[in-house]
């Protein structure tokens, strides 16, 4: 049984222009986003030497995020997502120039004030994104067409990983060759290009309900409409708890520096592996999306990616853990589309910035607050020991969802009007 259909055509959406617009948007702000991610590690690991700094890091990104999540998906039903995401990425580019500001030597911040500058930058830069995700995935809802969806998620992920894969090579080699100033003038760059690239969207209508909701009401209705709902919850949750425990990003500048030998540049490298195996299984989906057998696939993607964590723990070889997080960025990706289709068909028009903003924290749950699992577990049990603990995690997370979640388990998205 074949868990993959053909597609009819395979650059359905692409041939939107606004939607063409709105990938290049995508694209260029994941160059920025990710090259920073790259360089502060780096930084920080250079200024530090503790591999729980790296994890803090990413708490100190998703917990602004996280916090503003629910607001953020309710202005985003309730008030212009272009000028969200326009003022959302302004402010991003404002902690990019001040994280350069602080790299210049000349200017001694960091000597005076130690790392904190650069904590409370990667806090407004969780803000800003905290904003921005639920105003995006509403937004590219709006541009496309319903029968488009599926393509749209495919193309989307594609841009976004290209932009993964080309942002931490960019960054390692900038920060190994010319510096940690020149590096951030390259995501003030990017981020400059993003925002020419939104300027050509015209802005959408607001959406109106005919339910009255107070703003509580509001603010929760879209975790009340998850909860329902068996498949989004056992989809979202499944990629929570899986990366949660399974992802090893974090460590990195660790495995690079004291296991693997290969320095910022190989750094670079290892963090472009992941989003490099996405973009050959998303080039892949956009011929054959995982849409019959969505639950399936699913469930075999997120236990392929936990098999991958343990024996990218396990290898000192760099071409082996290369190998390894390139395979679980292909089995990532299966998984990305598949529940960003679910989300797309699944959410009424008036609630998908309230719905985007739930799984806004699930994502931040699942990547930042998991940075910091890792950094704690690598801290208490050594570095291998916990990303093959994180991975065995995996495993048992994706036996569980699977067996509470049999509606998931059975998707097919073909089948979802």
């Amino acid at each position: 049984m074949a868990l993959f259909d053909k597609s009819t055509d395979a650059f359905a959406a692409l041939k939107v222009r606004e939607f063409s617009y709105f990938v290049s948007f995508r694209f260029f702000t994941t160059i920025a986003t990710l090259m920073q991610s790259v360089i502060v590690g780096w930084q920080m690991y250079g200024l530090t030497h503790n591999p729980l700094d790296l994890g803090l890091i990413g708490l100190a990104e998703a917990i602004p995020a996280i916090c503003i999540a629910l607001f953020a998906g309710h202005f985003a039903d309730k008030y212009n997502r272009k000028t969200i995401i326009l003022l959302s990425l302004t402010t991003f580019l404002l902690g990019s120039f001040i994280l350069f500001s602080c790299s210049i030597q000349q200017f001694g911040l960091l000597q005076r004030f130690g790392v904190w500058p650069i904590f409370i930058v990667v806090a407004i830069s969780g803000f800003a994104r905290g904003f921005m995700y639920p105003s995006s995935i509403a937004l590219m809802s709006q541009i496309v067409p319903r029968n488009l969806y599926a393509n749209s998620s495919v193309w989307n992920s594609v841009l976004w990983h290209v932009g993964a894969v080309t942002g931490p090579a960019i960054g390692g080699l900038i920060y190994g060759f010319k510096g940690v100033e020149a590096a951030y003038t390259g995501v003030i760059f990017f981020a400059l290009i993003a925002l020419l690239m939104l300027i050509p969207i015209k802005k959408k209508p607001v959406v109106k309900s005919d339910v009255v909701e107070s703003l509580k009401e509001r603010l929760f209705s879209g975790l009340r409409f998850v909860f329902k709902n068996q498949i989004i919850l056992g989809a979202l949750s499944l990629d929570m708890f899986a990366v949660l425990f399974g992802g090893a990003v974090a460590m990195l500048p660790v495995f690079a520096n004291e296991i693997l030998h290969v320095g910022p540049e190989g750094l670079g490298v290892l963090r472009a592996a992941p989003a490099f195996g996405a973009v050959i299984m998303s080039l892949f989906l956009a011929y054959y999306p995982p849409l019959k057998h969505a639950g399936k696939s699913l469930v075999i993607a997120v236990t392929g990616f936990g098999v991958c964590m343990i024996l990218f723990a396990l290898s000192t070889n760099f071409f082996l853990s290369l190998l390894f997080l390139f395979l679980s960025g292909m089995f990532d990706n299966i998984s990305v589309v598949i529940r960003s289709t679910i989300i797309q068909l699944m959410t009424p028009d008036e609630m998908r910035g309230r719905v985007a903003s739930v799984n806004s924290i699930f994502i931040g749950s699942s990547n930042e607050i998991g940075s910091f699992e890792s950094g704690l577990a690598a801290s208490l049990m050594g570095l291998v020991p916990s990303v093959i603990f994180g991975g065995v995690m995996t495993l048992i997370v994706v036996g569980i969802t699977a067996g509470v979640s049999p509606l998931l388990r059975r998707l097919n998205l073909n089948t979802v009007k």
